[in-house]
């Protein structure tokens, strides 16, 4: 039980040293930084779990959701480690948009990795899971408050036929509104707007 509370204040000090942060530069460095402290056996037992999430999913909904959650995962690792890399968040002295919201999301961080209620992977040993809904959060962090995009990627399929879009009034979800009771879902801090076609 104390190592689970050890690695509670890990956390927790990871997501109060993110809310000290006003800036997409800093916090985009942070992250980067954060995320480049694992483990490359880390990163393939999260992408191991991301691929097996996806096979357990019916066709052909898992084909159409399968380059949406590579691109989820790895497109933006890769691009977050990139940008950091080519220097492109030093100067980046553009403010983190909506405040109030990016508290609340990191707030919801610690809680969210240890919610006992959310299903542990098979995959996954029990003392690593925390951390690797950590990558995930921290992931979507990068992706919704430094480069603005919403939590699922553009294009990303819903059951029903309906999908993440973008137009010139912005992103738009078919569930953005729809997660609000599950504290941890990353929906309820998404810059995207509820799709109206999907009320």
């Amino acid at each position: 039980m104390e190592l689970i509370s050890e690695d509670y204040k890990k956390i927790r000090q990871i997501s109060e040293k993110m809310k000290s942060f006003q800036k997409k530069g800093e916090l985009g460095r942070f992250l980067a930084e954060e995320l480049l402290k694992y483990p490359m056996h880390d990163l393939q037992r999260i992408s191991a779990r991301a691929r097996d999430e996806i096979e357990i999913l019916p066709m052909p909904y898992r084909e159409k959701l399968r380059p949406h959650a590579k691109e989820w995962f790895f497109g933006r690792y890769h691009r977050l480690i990139l940008s950091y890399r080519q220097g492109e968040f030093d100067g980046n002295n553009a403010p983190i948009r909506d405040p109030k919201t990016y508290l609340e999301y990191c707030d919801m961080i610690p809680k969210g990795c240890f919610d006992e209620k959310k299903d542990k992977h098979r995959l996954v040993e029990l003392k690593k899971a925390p951390f690797y809904d950590l990558f995930y959060y921290l992931l979507c962090a990068y992706a919704m408050f430094v480069a603005d995009e919403p939590g699922h990627p553009v294009g990303t399929p819903f059951p029903g036929g309906f999908e993440v879009t973008k137009n010139e009034n912005g992103y738009f979800c078919p569930i953005r509104d729809k997660e609000e009771e599950i504290f941890h879902s990353i929906c309820n801090f998404c810059p995207a707007k509820q799709d109206e076609n999907n009320l």
